[in-house]
């Protein structure tokens, strides 16, 4: 196929009940419009059919890729393979649950012509949409959880880790061959890095819808933190690329 406009990274881990209908969502949503598009399902090493079902799909959907991890590494694996092996202009990874959906990335098109390189979904900004509300727990942990994130590497940004993010192709190649997080904490080294190269990074508000199947425990928020203490401290002994600021 000729170069996509956009790839669409999915990383997928044990979602086989959940991830039909966000396929057909992109595609129905994707085809609707001028541009061209990718969608890549990254498979990290699922106990269930995730694979498989995508599989079944490839005939259905056009340009729908697969790639097949046998070993679970993690989410931020994931992403980074997806992104590194993506062809787009523009590359946005979101959850296999659809918690935001690919309708979100056209309110991101306006922001390409303000010069943002990085364009991210936030549910904590203004006019952000959350269905349901998270918990009262869950909504202090994650206040508490970003202001420590701020104070060590992203002030401003109000919401790292929600999972819809999009990269030009020119931000994606610089950043994710040197990402070295697989879990939890990749957003925080992404962003991280990216600040570091001088990218302008906005932070737009998104519809986000609750899944109580989440696979975010409580364990990983103390592994976030541990994660976003890692990044802080190869910034400062320049374990990153040569030439990224501290």
């Amino acid at each position: 196929m000729a170069k996509p406009y956009l790839s669409v990274i999915v990383p997928a881990y044990n979602e086989a009940k959940r991830l039909p209908l966000t396929l057909i969502d992109i595609d129905k949503h994707l085809s609707q419009q001028e541009y061209s598009y990718e969608i890549i399902v990254v498979n990290d090493g699922s106990k269930d059919a995730t694979a498989e079902i995508v599989e079944r799909f490839k005939p259905l959907i056009d340009n729908l890729k697969l790639l097949d991890s046998k070993e679970n590494r993690g989410k931020g694996y994931a992403v980074r393979q997806g992104m590194l092996s993506a062809k787009g202009n523009w590359r946005v990874f979101m959850d296999a649950d659809n918690s935001t959906t690919i309708v979100e990335f056209n309110k991101m098109v306006p922001y390409f012509n303000e010069g943002y390189e990085i364009i991210i979904g936030s549910r904590a900004v203004r006019g952000a949409k959350l269905n349901p509300p998270q918990t009262l727990i869950k909504r202090l942990a994650g206040k508490l959880g970003n202001l420590f994130i701020q104070i060590l590497l992203l002030r401003g940004i109000w919401d790292s880790q929600c999972g819809f993010k999009c990269f030009s192709e020119e931000a994606a190649k610089r950043i994710f061959p040197i990402s070295k997080i697989d879990h939890w904490g990749f957003d925080v080294e992404v962003l991280a890095l990216a600040r570091a190269f001088g990218y302008k990074i906005k932070e737009m508000p998104v519809h986000w819808v609750n899944d109580p199947r989440s696979h975010v425990s409580f364990k990983t928020y103390f592994q976030v933190l541990w994660e976003t203490v890692k990044v802080r401290w190869w910034l400062w002994r320049h374990v990153y690329k040569p030439g990224i600021r501290s």
